[in-house]
């Protein structure tokens, strides 16, 4: 994945439901409509691919030869049942582990579980969600809906460092009915001191004002890091969006994120600063020092960008 390029979802869920919306100055004249996620419930099926990428990287796919770094967003709804049949094309045993969903123990991704696969092999993994509820003993139990992640869990160690450290790892999205559908999703992934396995800078997100635009934020490595954007905030709750004028979340622009965590969030692209091109990073100094540095291009309608001039960061 060269450094303009970027994620778009791979929406496995049903029928969005639209109603009117407005926004802010910035978008004035701009006929916007919000979208919403569907109920859950569906069983859905989907083929991934593990593969060796010509720069010896490694990268997952929903199809043969179109393996990338991040692997490809998976996004399904609260409820649903999804069935991945896993072909590994690499010459390596490879897996799929994946956080925050249901499995039963055999879909683990692990060699303790014996749940990876042989070079050459394929198998289905079932990943399933539920609906948040009350148990039978009268307390809530929480829902699946959430910003998470995959990874590989087998080449090199018993850990899947090798595979982390080279790129099999990507993000899963879980819809509770009625969560806001964004226009665009980009996912942004901290491994060492690199952003989407992309050494000296990471990759530009392009966006016109107006649009509303998601970010999954993950972590892998050894290091800590904190993840800070320019321009544009969040909720720090599961959605990043305000419930109402009551909700007592806090308003971010910078997270502390470390190995194995995931978190996102939605912004209207340049609501109340404009166009530009707006800065994302690691605030840790020496990991921007040594190039955890993307831009968030917002773009005017006519696609111009003030003081910006392409390809200086």
């Amino acid at each position: 994945m060269d450094r303009r390029s970027f994620h778009r979802s791979m929406l496995l869920g049903g029928t969005a439901v639209a109603t009117s919306m407005t926004l802010g100055p910035e978008s004035v004249g701009v006929d916007k409509r919000l979208r919403t996620a569907p109920a859950g419930g569906q069983v859905r099926r989907i083929t991934m691919y593990a593969e060796k990428l010509r720069d010896g990287r490694m990268g997952y796919g929903f199809a043969r030869g179109k393996a990338t770094v991040p692997g490809p967003l998976i996004e399904i709804n609260e409820g649903d049942t999804l069935h991945i049949e896993f072909v590994n094309t690499m010459d390596v045993a490879a897996s799929l582990h994946v956080h925050g969903l249901d499995y039963a123990i055999t879909d683990d991704g692990t060699k303790t579980s014996r749940s990876s696969v042989a070079p050459g092999g394929r198998r289905v993994y079932t990943w399933r969600t539920h609906t948040p509820g009350r148990r039978e003993d009268g307390t809530w139990r929480e829902g699946s809906a959430g910003y998470w992640h995959y990874h590989d869990h087998v080449v090199g160690t018993e850990h899947g460092t090798g595979g982390i450290h080279k790129g099999l790892y990507g993000p899963v999205i879980v819809r509770r009915v009625g969560d806001l559908l964004p226009d665009k999703t980009f996912t942004i992934v901290f491994n060492e001191t690199m952003i989407n396995q992309q050494k000296h800078e990471g990759p530009d997100l392009p966006a016109i004002v107006g649009e509303r635009v998601e970010f999954v934020m993950i972590t892998h490595g050894d290091l800590y890091h904190t993840f800070h954007l320019h321009g544009h905030r969040w909720a720090h709750n599961r959605t990043g969006l305000l419930t109402g004028p009551d909700d007592p979340s806090q308003i971010i622009d910078n997270r502390i994120v470390g190995p194995g965590d995931s978190f996102g969030f939605q912004v209207l692209a340049g609501e109340h600063v404009g166009p530009g091109a707006w800065m994302y990073h690691c605030h840790v100094q020496h990991h921007a020092d040594h190039g955890m540095v993307g831009l968030f291009i917002v773009k005017r309608a006519d696609g111009t960008i003030p003081t910006y001039v392409a390809h200086e960061h």
